[in-house]
């Protein structure tokens, strides 16, 4: 879970102090524990009138604060739910999506792990809980530890539906509120396994498995070769405007999707 502010400058002027715009913006911690706060910075940058009120406490906070009108754009991890579409509809809430990056979601494991590959039936077995030892799948043995996002988080959700069939993730599964906290918890403990984005599956200790032969890549997230490949996006309150609309320029523009690239996204174009 990530809680960020970012302050820009206060203009003064003959008639007092103004505070220039601030963007709220809250949602996924996919999103908002490392890109946005970096797009946010570039662009404070540029326009030194503007500051950011970022929240990354999963897609479902996004959804639900675009819905209550107390942020301008929410971040997700994972499209929104037919219910989400019509709660915001009852509150004259018009949810438009931009796409903003593409992420393939890896699987990890501990670097003193043997594994050396997974096909997508065994991570599905692994992480409804029907294989519950590393014996089972190849290791060397001994009970895996399954580590998840909460159930706010859209990779929760995305990775459900991707990999899972919708099934119900393994009962003593641990829940985790974001992509760094399972990153740390998996390159400690050799039994464990979890998921993150790609931008989060570099830290230390840390292993990625191959699904099927295939790893998670611009190629293979671009040429849908990667079975967990999946867009992220912003939401809006029908057609942005102002300083907001030019943040959501500015991210999908080159020089913003520079910094998608170089957090370790895959940009959209």
């Amino acid at each position: 879970m990530k809680k960020l502010r970012l302050t820009g400058l206060v203009v003064i002027s003959a008639l007092g102090i103004a505070r220039a715009d601030t963007i709220v913006i809250k949602g996924s911690d996919t999103l908002g524990a490392k890109l946005v706060p970096q797009l946010a910075e570039q662009f404070k940058s540029e326009h030194p009138g503007t500051s950011f009120d970022i929240a990354a406490e999963g897609s479902a906070t996004g959804f639900a604060a675009l819905i209550d009108k107390t942020a301008a754009i929410g971040m997700a991890s994972r499209p929104a739910k037919p219910e989400e579409v019509a709660n915001g509809k009852a509150k004259g809430v018009d949810m438009k999506e931009t796409t903003v990056a593409y992420d393939g979601i890896a699987v990890i494991v501990n670097t003193a792990n043997s594994i050396k590959s997974l096909t997508k039936k065994q991570v599905e077995q692994i992480f409804a809980g029907e294989v519950t030892d590393w014996s089972a799948v190849g290791g060397s043995g001994g009970k895996i530890s399954v580590y998840t996002r909460n159930t706010s988080s859209g990779t929760y959700a995305e990775f459900k539906e991707l990999a899972m069939k919708k099934r119900d993730y393994a009962r003593d599964s641990q829940k985790l509120a974001g992509n760094e906290q399972i990153a740390q918890e998996v390159g400690k403990n050799p039994s464990g396994i979890g998921y993150v984005g790609l931008a989060y599956s570099k830290a230390i200790g840390l292993k990625i498995v191959p699904i099927d032969g295939a790893m998670p890549s611009k190629e293979s997230v671009l040429g849908k070769t990667y079975p967990y490949a999946r867009p992220t996006f912003y939401y809006t309150n029908g057609e942005p405007t102002g300083a907001v609309k030019e943040f959501i320029d500015f991210t999908v523009a080159p020089e913003g999707q520079k910094i998608v690239e170089q957090v370790g996204f895959v940009p959209i174009k």
